[in-house]
């Protein structure tokens, strides 16, 4: 069943075409991601099916019995309730029928209603009625489906009567997600429901998802997050939708496919328009031939002509890069304590070490410290006690996340040229194209731009620093999805070390090589490893806990039922091993693949320049690539050699 249907809906600001024509739907029990580029037009989109925007032209269908539930980006609880309170709004309908229940109960006790036989009865019959309907609506629930909300949104340490006008703009917004997953809607539109959670909220809200009973319209910049929750995908982009079923992966791979057949398809025609043109101009003036010439004319002119297709807009483009390199010991932290008061520290004793070339991210639940942290090894102010040790030629290059709120008055040419002013303007210009900032955007003042605006002007400048260790304290907020990817490249092409904060857990995947995570039991624990990696151990550390935990329970006399558990948790370890071992291999697969694609295309480059006139005529010049060959062939002999060594281990360990 269609729950949600857009008809041909076209929307512009002023001369501004921002949606064409867009027609997309929703079917009962679909999770739907809305994606593309910012000022696409997404949100624009979602406020018109939610009823906040009218369209200029087009029609929003959805059936008259279904309710729509609409969150804006930052949207804000504004309430004189406390926390609890406010939720508790949310089922009036059933407060209503509890208290009608219990003033039946009363009634039920009267003394002079027990003698009226026939006006008991009905009173019964009527009362469970009622009840029937109070516990099908989730009368007996609701108040363990608030606390599960607010456990879930990182509430559990509030107190229930804490007033809402205490919160913050992030924990506001929160908390109206919250009521509105209460609620419970047939179409939840959702726009940016990730700003302000932390990774655990994250992975509690994509269960919730998950499992809602409801259709979801959502859009997201969380790559992690569309591919946990989505089922199908309209990719707005050119002031168009176009469909692609399944999660954010999917998409990609689809978007990719189609691209590559469309322009195959272009391609070709092409190559048969020019072959008619080139048959009609050869053949058009001669007699015997120009009757053919003209039916070649009509073909042509009866052809549909294809456009050549669009591939994605303009990315930016952009490297970091180092003057110097570091030491090998980078960064070390000892025994350090931060906070903003000595008698209040968020967090104390914490110790480790990052060293040249790594990329280690730093996560914890909001609040923890981990932006605390990062204050406090670029700087002092954080700092209450404890030594940040920096190793030899050390230079620091900070992002903080408050840096995409610049509210300078300068242009944004200036912002960074002041700067640099011994760097010529068509150099700045250079970079700040490479940002996506062009023409007349370079005069914009910096104080007008939007988010997304302001964070790459903060990573141009990061950039013309070259230092060799990068601090980023979310680096990827504000920023749409081909800009982070873009960012993913050149951080991973990076040749200094990063230390880095994120909530977006595809960039910690695609970046991080290890993971310290922050917590107030442990202070600092580390995993070798990428995002996965950590959620994996952090999983396993877990179900040995459990097991250790019942075991401990048991009577301590060996039993039957003893054996089996420890045997269980033997088992539950032996496979842990080999799954970890798995990925190892994995890695050293992937690893030797590229090495001997590497060496097979500088091989056949070699050769192929041994028999270019420059080469060949000179003596020294072909020797030099003779023997650089013979010994590339060497390297990629024996890296084949370890592949297949490699490959047959990984066999082996699979079918076990």
């Amino acid at each position: 069943m269609i729950l949600l249907q857009t008809n041909q809906i076209s929307k512009s600001f002023a001369t501004d075409l921002i949606l064409s024509n867009i027609s997309i739907e929703v079917q009962s029990g679909e999770r739907v991601a809305l994606v593309g580029r910012n000022g696409a037009g997404k949100s624009t989109l979602l406020k018109i099916i939610a009823g906040a925007m009218s369209a200029d032209s087009g029609d929003i269908i959805i059936p008259k019995d279904k309710t729509v539930g609409y969150l804006p980006q930052n949207a804000t609880l504004n309430s004189n309730k406390s926390i609890y309170d406010e939720l508790l709004t949310v089922f009036q309908p059933l407060l209503t029928m509890e208290k009608k229940l219990r003033k039946m109960e009363e009634d039920m006790a009267r003394p002079d209603l027990l003698e009226n036989q026939t006006e008991y009865n009905q009173l019964l019959k009527n009362y469970d009625q009622l009840q029937v309907a109070f516990k099908d609506q989730g009368g007996y629930t609701y108040q363990s489906d608030i606390q599960s909300v607010l456990t879930g949104l990182n509430f559990q340490s509030y107190r229930q009567d804490t007033p809402i006008s205490s919160l913050s703009g992030g924990q506001k917004t929160r908390l109206a997600l919250g009521k509105l997953l209460l609620i419970q809607p047939d179409i939840l539109i959702l726009d940016e429901p990730t700003n302000h959670l932390d990774i655990e909220t994250l992975q509690w809200l994509e269960s919730y998802l998950q499992r809602y009973k409801g259709s979801i319209l959502i859009v997201s910049h969380d790559r992690y997050f569309l591919d946990k929750v989505v089922t199908k995908v309209y990719e707005i982009a050119h002031h168009k939708a176009t469909k692609y079923t399944g999660n954010y992966s999917r998409y990609l791979v689809l978007k990719e496919a189609e691209y590559e057949r469309e322009l195959k398809n272009y391609e070709k025609q092409q190559k048969e328009v020019a072959k008619l043109n080139d048959f009609i101009q050869k053949n058009i003036v001669r007699a015997s031939t120009t009757k053919r010439a003209q039916s070649r004319r009509k073909q042509l002119e009866k052809m549909d002509l294809m456009d050549h297709p669009q591939g994605d807009l303009k990315s930016a483009q952009f490297s970091f890069q180092t003057k110097t390199q570091s030491g090998h010991d980078v960064l070390t932290v000892s025994g350090l304590k931060i906070g903003y008061q000595a008698n209040h520290p968020l967090m104390s004793n914490l110790n480790f070490m990052i060293t040249r070339g790594e990329s280690v991210a730093l996560v914890g639940p909001n609040g923890i410290g981990k932006s605390t942290l990062l204050k406090a090894i670029v700087g002092t102010q954080t700092r209450l006690s404890g030594n940040v040790t920096l190793g030899s030629q050390v230079s620091i290059g900070y992002y903080d996340q408050e840096q995409a709120k610049l509210s300078s008055n300068k242009d944004v040419l200036h912002e960074l040229w002041d700067e640099y002013p011994l760097t010529p303007e068509k150099d700045i210009r250079t970079v700040l194209g490479n940002f996506l900032f062009s023409g007349d955007d370079v005069l914009k003042l910096v104080s007008q731009l939007s988010g997304g605006e302001k964070a790459r002007l903060a990573l141009a400048k990061l950039m013309m620093k070259k230092d060799n260790l990068l601090v980023l304290d979310e680096p990827t907020n504000h920023l749409d999805i081909d800009s982070k990817e873009v960012l993913e490249t050149a951080l991973i092409n990076y040749p200094g070390t990063i230390l880095f904060v994120s909530h977006d857990r595809f960039f910690i995947n695609n970046i991080a090589t290890r993971v310290l995570e922050l917590s107030k039991e442990d202070g600092i624990t580390n995993y070798l490893g990428d995002y996965d990696y950590y959620l994996e151990k952090k999983e396993e550390m877990q179900a040995i806990s459990l097991l250790e935990e019942n075991e401990h329970a048991r009577d301590t006399k060996p039993s039957k039922d003893d054996s089996t558990l420890t045997d269980g948790k033997a088992q539950f370890l032996k496979d842990k091993e080999r799954k970890k071992k798995e990925r190892q291999l994995e890695r050293k697969i992937e690893q030797l693949e590229e090495s001997i694609q590497d060496l097979e295309i500088r091989i056949e480059e070699n050769e192929a320049a041994l028999l270019t006139p420059e080469v060949f005529h000179d003596t020294k010049r072909a020797k030099e690539i003779h023997e650089s060959t013979v010994q590339d062939k060497d390297k990629l002999e024996k890296y084949i050699h370890e592949w297949e060594q490699v490959q047959q281990e990984y066999d082996n360990l699979s079918g076990e």
